[in-house]
């Protein structure tokens, strides 16, 4: 009799569990690139910037809350409204960011490393998540370019 009431209850237990599924699959955000529109088209691949003008943006974005970044031949301005942050490690890394007023929903985060040499290095990006395309800054041979890469590059949706 025992043995009954064992299998019966195993047979249930088989029956709950094929019935109830444990984990369900993630539903996964395919991303095609031509489902969103570019942001950057009409500019070309690669946008040459002045380190001097990315280090302008630290110093005035203490005393103006609107700040912008041009390309040096002045075909490429990004300009946007200052939003608070803060510098670490004894401001050997300070980090901006700036949302765009003239490129809707992009956002310009910029960061400035002080190296233990005591050179000075810039990273960052451009980027809307409503757009296809975004802008990474990337030093190449002492110089520093905005270079235009796909979001799907960049973001896994």
């Amino acid at each position: 009799m025992n043995n009954l009431k064992f299998l019966g209850l195993c047979l249930l237990f088989f029956l709950v569990c094929i019935r109830v599924s444990a984990q369900n699959k993630a539903s996964f955000n395919s991303f095609d690139n031509t489902s969103k529109p570019t942001l950057f088209s009409q500019f070309p691949d690669r946008i040459a910037i002045n380190a001097k003008d990315m280090e302008a943006l630290f110093t005035s974005g203490e005393e103006s809350p609107n700040l912008s970044l041009q390309s040096t031949d002045k075909t490429f301005n990004f300009s946007g409204k200052l939003v608070p942050t803060a510098s670490k490690y004894d401001s050997k890394i300070r980090t901006l960011i700036i949302r765009s007023i003239n490129f809707s929903g992009a956002t310009l985060t910029l960061s400035s490393s002080t190296l233990p040499d005591g050179t000075v290095e810039y990273s960052g990006r451009i980027i809307s998540f409503q757009h296809g395309d975004l802008l990474v800054i990337q030093k190449e041979k002492g110089e520093y370019y905005l270079i235009k890469k796909n979001f799907r590059d960049l973001v896994n949706e």
